[in-house]
């Protein structure tokens, strides 16, 4: 993938007391691998496909509850809303002109959506009961393309392909935002040698570190959130990586081009992995990220290289179509 130069309009949020607690921009830079087979399992309940009624582009979707979704435009900025039930996702934020939408993650403790701003160099946090805009943040003034998001019990950690950083929004017990800081990597995540770097970001909980994915490597690292150091998690090459989840001991990685997502089981303590399924579905037409809902997954199709692309849609596929592995 790459980022192509815009012309950025900054519209800035305000930032607010919280009350309660409570473009087309990327192209391949790999050659496309061919997708493995999978056994598909759909749940009558969910709906195998669901149109972003009316998007541009698109690339980025967090769970926003038990079945309920947002997800963006990547060349507009625009956020939809959706469920993972219904056949149809709709507009909920109309974001101002010059903003795009990659990589996101839905705080639903505190209401907030963390949505990563690609080109720009900004970041942009939304209020998930009434859309308005929350806050802006310039994460970084240098070359920037901030790809995807993932969240901790105390803020958002923001991914940057084309620098050996990381950026941190801290989000306090009140749901109130503090001062962006910068983590500098270490190691082998900080490879910036190819023309598209870090992509996708998760947390692992019980590991107590970041899993980001290399795309320009095919590969997964932890990394520190304290001191930046990095390792490599081998066993696995994951070509054309995109967007990751993490639950428990379980990796899925989105391939946007091998239109495919591996579930990888990985050994934290020992950085290791191995493989356990491919997942495919014929519906798959270059998947960037996911969002995870019980046994079922919620992909992005952003269709990138695919000519006059007028729709957009997720598309849900088990999470697990071999449970035995």
């Amino acid at each position: 993938m790459e980022s192509t130069v815009m012309s950025i309009s900054i519209s800035s949020g305000h930032t607010r007391r919280r009350a309660a607690v409570g473009l087309l921009a990327l192209a391949a830079l790999l050659v496309p691998a061919p997708a493995a087979s999978a056994r598909e399992a759909e749940s009558d309940d969910v709906a195998p496909v669901i149109l972003l009624d009316g998007a541009k582009g698109a690339e980025g979707i967090a769970a926003a509850g038990s079945t309920k979704f947002f997800a963006g435009d990547l060349v507009t900025g625009d956020i939809y809303r959706g469920d993972i039930r219904n056949d149809k996702a709709t507009k909920f934020i109309d974001a101002p002109d010059g903003r795009v939408a990659v990589g996101m993650k839905a705080d639903r403790h505190n209401d907030l959506l963390f949505v990563a701003g690609g080109p720009t160099g900004q970041a942009y946090v939304y209020d998930t009961d009434t859309g308005k805009t929350v806050k802006t943040y310039q994460l970084t003034k240098k070359e920037a393309f901030i790809n995807d998001v993932a969240l901790t019990d105390h803020g958002a950690w923001f991914t940057n392909s084309r620098q050996a950083e990381l950026y941190f929004i801290p989000v306090d017990d009140d749901g109130d935002l503090g001062s962006v800081r910068t983590l500098a990597l270490k190691g082998p995540a900080a490879d910036t040698g190819k023309q598209f770097n870090l992509n996708g970001i998760a947390y692992s909980r019980d590991a107590r570190r970041l899993v980001v994915a290399h795309s320009g490597n095919a590969a997964l690292y932890t990394v520190s959130p304290w001191t930046g150091a990095s390792t490599a998690i081998t066993g696995v090459k994951v070509p054309n990586v995109d967007g990751v989840l993490v639950k428990g001991d379980t990796v899925w990685a989105v391939q946007n081009f091998s239109n495919q997502i591996s579930r990888i089981r990985v050994n934290f303590h020992e950085s290791t992995a191995k493989l356990r399924e491919v997942i495919t579905s014929p519906d798959f037409n270059i998947p960037t990220t996911a969002a995870l809902f019980d046994d079922t997954l919620a992909a992005v199709n952003a269709k990138f290289g695919v000519p006059n692309a007028k729709t957009f849609e997720v598309v849900t596929v088990d999470a697990r179509t071999n449970a035995t592995k």
